[in-house]
């Protein structure tokens, strides 16, 4: 099992040395999260939440731009692999998108992976001038276009809403850079079987979780996509009181997933830690979880 930590909420000032601490902790990887802004005015519905609030969604919650952020979390590490959970890819060009995380693919070796989501914040669309409704379709041809382009040969496209000429983009990674899909919901569901090179999950109760990862067993041998890699990041969202457990990973494990989420700080040590007490989290994970699985 492969153990990532959210870097989410996390103090600028404590990121750079906490994420060094992972890697010499053992870790996997760092997850980043995703926003372009944050509307002081907003309408729109969160899915994962009984208010329909994003937990901690406040004025100064950090949201680095991805691909700068762990281009350079890349640089001052040697092994840790990186992952968006989850970045809204309709609202981008997938040129552009191709572009960076080729670019940072590249330059660490291939320790990239694209986690990607649909978007729930209509604001964000509208202020790019982007049709909120149609993301989906947009969504699907998003992965098409980065997986063509990435392949660092030349290639055509011809789509419902990107079309170019054969173009060649460098540099390329070592290999197209893995896309997983975000969601619990069966149209996300069914997307990371059908396309995806796997699935991030935004944290649910473990029998939940293990559920999910049934369904997209299911999915994938429905799809003809179940002998392919398939990477599965999941998290469990729970109580203080009852922490997670060696056995609760190892079914996981055996449910199919590959990879355990460590909660932000913020949810599993409180609000405003320091980074002694960061650090000091991620030896516990270390020596309780990742040492016993």
């Amino acid at each position: 099992m492969q153990f990532w930590q959210s870097s989410f909420l996390c103090e600028g000032e404590h990121l750079f040395d906490m994420v060094k601490h992972c890697e010499s902790a053992g870790f996997h990887g760092i997850l980043v999260s995703d926003h372009l802004l944050h509307p002081e005015k907003q309408d729109s519905k969160y899915l994962y939440s009984t208010d329909h609030k994003p937990p901690q969604f406040e004025a100064d919650t950090l949201w680095p731009e991805a691909w700068s952020f762990i281009g350079a979390l890349a640089a001052v590490t040697k092994k840790l692999h990186f992952c968006t959970n989850v970045f809204i890819l309709p609202l981008r060009h997938p040129l552009e998108v191709a572009k960076a995380t080729g670019s940072v693919g590249y330059f660490s070796g291939g320790r990239v992976h694209l986690g990607v989501g649909a978007g729930w914040m209509k604001e964000e669309f509208e202020m790019l001038g982007i049709d909120f409704h149609t993301r989906g379709k947009r969504y699907d041809e998003c992965i098409e276009v980065i997986r063509k382009v990435q392949t660092g040969k030349f290639v055509e496209h011809h789509g419902q809403f990107f079309n170019f000429p054969r173009i060649i983009m460098t540099p390329a990674p070592p290999a197209p850079v893995p896309i997983l899909i975000g969601g619990t919901s069966d149209v996300a569901l069914r997307r990371a079987a059908r396309i995806g090179d796997g699935w991030v999950s935004p944290g649910q109760p473990l029998e939940d979780e293990i559920a999910t990862l049934k369904k997209l067993d299911a999915l994938r041998r429905e799809y003809g996509t179940h002998g392919k890699p398939f990477n599965s990041i999941v998290a469990i969202m729970r109580g203080e009181d009852k922490p997670v457990t060696p056995a609760d990973i190892r079914r996981l494990e055996d449910a199919g997933a590959t990879g355990f989420t460590i909660l932000p700080f913020r949810f599993t040590i409180g609000r405003g830690t320091t980074l002694a007490q960061k650090r000091a989290e991620i030896d516990r994970v270390a020596t309780e979880l990742i040492a016993k699985v």
